[in-house]
């Protein structure tokens, strides 16, 4: 049987992915039972394994921008850690990564091949990360970018904005910034689908995009969550990303482009509204 270890087990992708890997042989360990900063402890760990799906990272982009050193230690030079440990061990290793490596200009979707050019701290530290991986690992290395994340698992949009509904009557939503809403218990699965044919040979190590079909700006995935909820989408109002100054600068255009499943078995995700309501059925809300 496969062996799996699934790093960041306690996170929101992390919980999904023990899910989707039900009657797989896996370890799951958490930040506590694993610091990937460590060396020696990363080496422990991987050995053994068959596939590494890495799903540790610093994710508050915001403070990344103050702390800096500190995100790429974890998101960039960790993961180059790992990179080095499943090459010594022969193991897969599956990163998970970020639309925000890339400037997000345009309005085209972003190919796996895009040039990458982060526009904040939390960016350039997971770019860290992607090019360790592809260093380290050419032909073992898999690199599967998402973005606009939500899940039944701790904090993201789709929770905010449920909880936001019963707080306020109205909800002011930014319409300028466009991405794709991206189900974690999806791309689990498509993970999971992705470390098989990276074992079996039938999937080529490189770039993935792993983010759901379409595009939507996070208004007009504000107004879709209040329509799953049953809520009058007209409370979701539409406002521009300067009234919203933040520490990091964001992405306007966050789409990517899903070509490279192409050459693989495993099937691109559906469109995000078809997963939105998916997800509310199985118990989002």
């Amino acid at each position: 049987m496969t062996r799996w270890l699934v790093t960041g087990a306690a996170g929101m992708l992390g919980q999904d992915l023990l899910a989707a890997l039900g009657g797989e042989d896996v370890t799951a360990v958490t930040r506590t039972e694993l610091d990937i900063t460590d060396p020696l402890a990363v080496a422990s760990a991987v050995a053994g394994h068959d596939v590494v799906v890495n799903a540790a990272a610093w994710t508050n982009v915001d403070a990344a921008e103050t702390a800096e050193d500190e995100a790429t230690a974890v998101n960039g030079h960790a993961v180059a850690t790992l990179a080095e440990a499943c090459a010594a061990s022969g193991a897969r290793l599956l990163q998970v990564s970020t639309d925000y490596v890339l400037a997000g200009q345009g309005s085209l979707p972003h190919a796996e091949d895009a040039p990458t050019a982060p526009v904040n701290a939390y960016g350039r530290s997971k770019l860290v990360g992607e090019r360790a991986v592809l260093r380290h690992l050419p032909d073992t290395g898999y690199v599967v970018r998402t973005a606009w994340l939500y899940g039944a698992h701790g904090p993201n949009f789709v929770r905010t904005m449920l909880r936001l509904s019963g707080e306020r009557d109205t909800v002011e939503v930014v319409n300028d910034q466009y991405g794709q809403p991206t189900w974690s218990a999806a791309l689990a699965v498509q993970l999971r689908d992705l470390g098989r044919a990276a074992l079996d040979g039938t999937a080529p190590a490189g770039v993935y995009h792993g983010t759901s079909a379409g595009r939507a700006s996070w208004y007009g995935l504000a107004r879709a969550i209040f329509e799953e909820a049953g809520l009058d989408p007209a409370r979701v109002l539409p406002t521009t990303s300067d009234r919203f100054v933040r520490p990091a600068a964001r992405p306007a255009n966050s789409v990517l482009g899903h070509l490279a499943w192409g050459r693989t078995p495993v099937a691109p995700l559906g469109p995000w509204r078809e997963m939105l309501a998916k997800a509310f059925i199985e118990g989002l809300s």
